[in-house]
């Protein structure tokens, strides 16, 4: 009913009002300049507008960033609250709060900023993007075959730093008049030489099945998530007495779908009773910040189309990929997702003679190497860390041959100074 749905959305406004309110004054307790950058010598901005359900956008870059940090210094901008409180103890970087508009002016003309680096497409992006004399990056949150990764909004930065191969050419068939041999500058995945996390398990023989799915998605053709259609496989799996299961989902995993949410909790469950039938089996429900540990110990992965295909594919090891059961997925078989092995919903509960076979198939094996070449390059490790740190030192380069010709400084950009950065729950951004 209308009225009850209103009520509904009426007290969830309440709620994230009250929690603001809460996170706004915890920040006001802490020395933030603990972790400030000096003034005068941030090179590399990292710019995140979002609320803390999105970190793992930014997660993922702490330690190609922190070794960055160590020749160039970098430093990453917060707008929320309650993602700067988070920040406050797990970032390796300095980080600078810019609740307010004015904040982040201040910030900008305190420090000799090269380019700024954007991990995402959030719409408050534009707040920082107004700002000249600086390149304007996009190094997005990983690599895959989303629609995402084609977006027109490409085009709004100065350059784009993409994994290899298969986005060049992903982008050279969508984007109308996009310079990719000037913008697109390829780096490989840097993440995937930082792997992190130490095993929280001690390896005892069973075949260790990682499963990562993605959410529900917020339009029919991103509906790529399985946890509801293909939720079958994770008892199959837990029923052997020779599998460890890790379950890792997507965090937006059910916020749009009650239904969706009901199959996570219930897997979920599940597994707490398998651990408590047999505590040597050590299976694992994992939501924690660390991500590498679970795409390098894993026999074999099981994934949605996502960016988690993409950085498994990078380990050269067995995979499988979920294959959406919505029609209106859109399902680019062009590249690698053309010679994927695919899980189809009534072959869930068959899973187990799945994770057999492409553990054993040599001829699986040989695409995979194919195609992690076709994505990322050389993927010796430390290769694409070089490659991501040289793109960063050819635009440093190519700001001084442009701020010579302009010595002058420009005035401030005006704004609202009242614009504020998200509040604890923002959820403006979900790719």
């Amino acid at each position: 009913m209308p009225i009850v749905r209103d009520l509904g959305l009426a007290l969830g406004l309440v709620k994230r009002s009250v929690r603001a309110r809460r996170t706004r004054k915890q920040l006001a307790k802490r020395d933030l300049t603990l972790t400030a950058p000096r003034p005068g010598v941030v090179r590399v901005a990292v710019y995140f507008a979002d609320g803390p359900v999105n970190l793992y956008q930014i997660r993922q870059w702490y330690a190609p960033l922190a070794h960055l940090n160590r020749t160039t210094p970098v430093a990453i901008v917060v707008r929320s609250p309650a993602t700067m409180l988070a920040l406050l103890s797990e970032s390796p970087v300095p980080v600078a709060y810019a609740r307010q508009v004015a904040d982040l002016e201040a910030f900008v003309e305190s420090q000799p900023i090269a380019m700024t680096l954007y991990v995402n497409q959030n719409s408050r992006n534009f707040q920082m993007m107004r700002y000249a004399r600086m390149w304007h990056v996009f190094v997005n949150h990983g690599e895959s075959d989303k629609m995402y990764m084609t977006t027109n909004q490409f085009k709004t930065y100065d350059y784009a730093f993409v994994a290899g191969k298969a986005a060049l050419q992903r982008l050279g068939a969508k984007l109308w008049d996009y310079d990719l041999d000037r913008r697109a500058i390829l780096i490989g995945r840097p993440q995937a030489d930082h792997f992190a996390g130490a095993l929280p398990y001690t390896p005892d023989g069973r075949i260790v099945v990682l499963y990562a799915p993605t959410w529900e998605g917020d339009r029919p053709a991103a509906a790529y998530g399985s946890i509801a259609s293909h939720s079958a496989l994770v008892p199959a799996l837990l029923a052997t007495g020779r599998h460890r299961v890790v379950y890792r989902p997507h965090p937006r995993s059910g916020v749009r779908d009650p239904d969706y949410r009901t199959a996570h909790e219930g897997i979920k469950r599940l597994i707490e009773e398998a651990n408590r039938k047999d505590p040597a089996a050590g299976h694992l429900f994992d939501d924690g910040p660390d991500l590498g540990w679970q795409l390098a110990a894993a026999d074999v992965a099981i994934t949605d189309i996502s960016a988690m295909v993409y950085d498994r594919l990078a380990t050269g090891r067995p995979l499988l990929i979920a294959r959406p059961v919505s029609p209106e997925a859109e399902v680019d078989e062009g590249g690698y997702l053309g010679s994927a092995e695919w899980v189809t919903a009534d072959q869930a509960s068959d899973i187990v003679r799945l994770v057999d076979r492409v553990l054993l198939d040599s001829d699986a094996r040989e695409r995979l190497d194919f195609w992690a070449e076709h994505h990322f390059g050389d993927t010796t490790p430390g290769v694409a860390t070089r490659r991501f740190e040289s793109a960063v030192a050819l635009l440093e380069s190519r700001w001084h041959e442009f701020a010579a010709q302009s010595p002058r400084p420009e005035a401030s950009p005006s704004g609202d100074a009242s614009e504020a950065g998200p509040d604890d729950g923002d959820d403006s951004h979900r790719d």
